[in-house]
């Protein structure tokens, strides 16, 4: 649900705000094809943000090889890792070890894949673009 919130009194414009707070208990899970031995959070849906402008989700991983298979997503994506180590691998083959507070940014339809080479369940924040 979305709340308004309306400028100070005397504001020659008095221009509101939308937002929607998603609490720890509200968000949902989901699958997707390529993703092992994780679990995938829905935080935003492209409903939430000006008809899909962005979606969010957080995706917690499993130790020793949770991740995702080497594909492509059609939607520009970046990936902030929130907990953990995640082992990154671009499509030059580059592998880049991706440590809590480390992000990376990728274009649509990059292949690319990460794998949790952590020894505790690592958790990744996922802002996707999806063409307009």
């Amino acid at each position: 649900m979305f709340s308004t919130v309306h400028s100070l009194s005397g504001s020659k414009y008095q221009p509101f705000y939308k937002y929607k707070i998603t609490k720890t208990d509200e968000y949902y899970t989901y699958e997707l094809p390529a993703h092992n031995e994780c679990k995938l959070t829905r935080l935003h849906d492209p409903a939430d943000v000006e008809g899909g402008k962005l979606i969010l989700s957080r995706s917690h991983f499993l130790p020793a090889g949770g991740g995702t298979d080497f594909s492509t997503n059609a939607a520009e994506s970046i990936y902030y890792v929130a907990k953990g180590k995640l082992l990154f691998k671009g499509e030059d083959g580059q592998e880049t070890l991706l440590e809590e507070g480390d992000s990376v940014h990728i274009a649509a339809n990059s292949p690319k894949c990460v794998t949790n080479v952590g020894v505790e369940t690592a958790i990744m924040l996922v802002i996707l673009l999806p063409a307009q």
